[in-house]
């Protein structure tokens, strides 16, 4: 997810202009003489100060994320001088607050950040790259959020890099940001990696340029080919809005570092995304898309179209959201979608595809407890946040990803088949042009309050919010797949299950559980949960997984079994009653045997298939 800035406008515009502001700005100078040991030394310095202390910070959450990181922790050997070189007395106010008092008007802040994990979130440095999430990285000076941003990166000797960044590039090395929103959204990557741009066009004529930085093992003829697979894409994405984003500078970055040494993330920003994949390149070219559709889509969707929840970022703490299932969820579904309608995915490959989701929904027991607004909640916490404590997540959440994913897949087939020629991206093009374009930050209450306006139907609208959107009510899924002759049915019908729980051998022969994820299910109705221990079941000793599955394969649903396990030390009896799996899947009619209709084969059309007239 990521950030946008209620004045962008305003201070882009002055970004250009000379004026008495730019006297204030805050200049970096990032160097790696420590590059073998994960180690960066960053200087920043801050003039034309008032008299008096002046306080500089550690970010503690990061644009694009929802729970709160400690970047502070990565950050030592702080210290501070005046114009003159004079060292002034650093006094540390919280982990990531430091105070510099006796500065005369300017300080040089200087420190060693270490870093050595790549992903959207952190930093990674080495000799292979310096990968550089802003918060995570940079310190900044409290009081001077609105000034603008100098930084100069010292390439070492030998190491051929190159910087990918949404910064604006000037001579001499140096890059800019306007003020400190645009600079801690503004991932860079510092590495020898492959380069690709190409040219995109508006309806108005407006070109813009797209680049590709792509970190990786590869030849030249991969990553071309790469690459027309990603201007495949990218222009199925512009068709549903109709219109590309005026990106700032006009140019947008994808960064994608591919390899076995990152983390896998993907990371969404104003006018670049950074992706790294744990994986090679060659032979996973399509996988590789996956993530990249979904961050592109947060190009309209969360980026400029955008919560007002989270507007401004505060680096701070976390912002709370209530419509994480649209900025989130609503990405999730079209960046399968848009996979399969640039011909990515085969309509089988599209199906399974819909099974996560839909599972989330209907089997998953957050799902049917609590609404896609409180789990939009919950990202505060579970949006990678950092915490030691076990939670009964598994209970009572369900990631606002499929929940709203799947939620938009019943609000365009509902659209599509309740209405005539209505639609989920007609509805994404009117949202776009009530608070995309114009920036505008929207609430829950615009999009229902817009929903009515494009289906003329404040029934249907108010119905679709109070039941699935507020509270926790399912969409009849199975009905509106069909009408797309796409079968809606379980997995392993007949087949017994005792529940999903998570497991671990143990050195004396048993199996300890290390979480039960469904209430309900028949281990957690018998009364086993996490750190018990089963030792055996109908009688028959249980070491790891697959003897619990040898047992179960002959058995069938109601079935009743015995199992002895243990309690925190204490010896246990209990009852095991086998229920159905519950898990759903979606095939479609022709793979069941059944028959399709021109009205479904039409719906498909419309629902599934490339809005490219001419290729691409």
């Amino acid at each position: 997810m990521k950030i946008k800035y209620l004045t962008a406008f305003i201070t882009l515009l002055s970004f250009f202009i000379t004026t008495p502001v730019w006297a204030q700005i805050t200049q970096y100078e990032v160097s790696f003489p420590n590059y073998k040991h994960h180690e960066a030394e960053i200087s920043l310095l801050v003039k034309e100060l008032k008299p008096g202390a002046v306080q500089f910070r550690a970010s503690r959450s990061s644009p694009g994320r929802y729970a709160t990181h400690e970047f502070g922790k990565n950050i030592y050997n702080v210290r501070a001088y005046d114009p003159a070189g004079r060292e002034l007395r650093v006094k540390r106010l919280q982990g990531d607050v430091y105070e510099i008092i006796g500065h005369n008007g300017a300080v040089r802040l200087n420190y060693t950040l270490f870093g050595v994990r790549a992903d959207g979130t952190y930093a990674d440095i080495d000799e292979t790259q310096a990968h550089l999430n802003i918060p995570a990285a940079f310190m900044w000076t409290k009081g001077r959020e609105g000034n603008p941003i100098e930084v100069k990166f010292n390439i070492p000797e030998g190491l051929n890099w190159k910087v990918a960044s949404q910064l604006k590039p000037l001579s001499n090395g140096l890059y800019q940001a306007p003020n400190l929103q645009y600079f801690m959204d503004s991932p860079t990557e510092l590495s020898n990696h492959f380069q690709r741009s190409w040219k995109v066009k508006n309806p108005d004529g407006k070109e813009q340029t797209i680049s590709l930085a792509l970190n990786t093992s590869a030849n030249d003829s991969e990553v071309d080919n790469y690459t027309k697979m990603v201007k495949r894409l990218v222009l199925e994405q512009q068709l549903v809005f109709g219109e590309f984003p005026n990106y700032d500078f006009g140019h947008y970055t994808f960064i994608q570092n591919v390899n076995q040494f990152v983390d896998g993330d993907g990371m969404e920003h104003r006018n670049s995304t950074i992706i790294t994949v744990p994986n090679t390149f060659s032979g996973n070219e399509k996988n590789l898309l996956g993530t990249l559709s979904h961050e592109f889509f947060h190009q309209w969707n969360v980026e400029r179209i955008r919560p007002k929840s989270l507007e401004p970022f505060n680096f701070e703490h976390a912002n709370m959201s209530d419509e994480l299932w649209f900025a989130e969820g609503f990405t999730s579904y079209y960046g399968t979608l848009l996979l399969k309608r640039a011909g990515f995915y085969l309509i089988d490959e599209y199906c399974m595809r819909l099974n996560n989701c839909i599972n989330s929904v209907l089997v998953m027991p957050g799902a049917q407890k609590y609404s896609p607004v409180t789990m939009s909640n919950q990202a505060v916490f579970v949006d990678a946040g950092v915490a030691i404590d076990e939670t009964n997540y598994p209970n009572m959440f369900v990631s606002y990803y499929p929940y709203g994913e799947a939620t938009a897949l019943a609000l365009d087939l509902r659209l599509r088949t309740e209405f005539k020629n209505l639609n989920l991206d007609d509805y994404m093009k009117l949202v776009w042009q009530k608070h995309g374009k114009n920036e505008l930050p929207y609430t829950c209450d615009d999009l229902q309050s817009l929903l009515a306006q494009y289906t003329n139907n404040k029934t249907f609208t108010d119905d679709f919010f109070n039941r699935y959107i507020y509270k926790a009510e399912k969409n009849n899924y199975e009905k509106l797949l069909g009408k797309a002759g796409l079968l809606l049915r379980k997995s392993a019908p007949g087949r017994a299950w005792i529940g999903n729980f998570g497991s671990q051998p143990i050195e004396n022969g048993s199996l300890l559980i290390t979480s039960v994820t469904q209430h309900g299910s028949p281990i957690y109705n018998a009364g086993i949960d996490i750190n018990d221990v089963i030792v055996s079941l109908d009688g028959k000793q249980i070491k790891g997984p697959n003897d619990l599955q040898s047992i179960l394969v002959s058995q069938k649903p109601g079935d009743k079994l015995s199992v002895e396990f243990v309690h925190r030390g204490m010896k246990k009896n209990s009852e095991v009653v086998l229920q159905e799996n519950p898990r759903w899947e979606v095939i479609t009619y022709e793979n069941a045997g059944l028959d399709v209709s021109e009205e479904m084969k039409n719906l498909r059309k419309e629902w599934l298939e490339s809005k490219m007239k001419l290729g691409y």
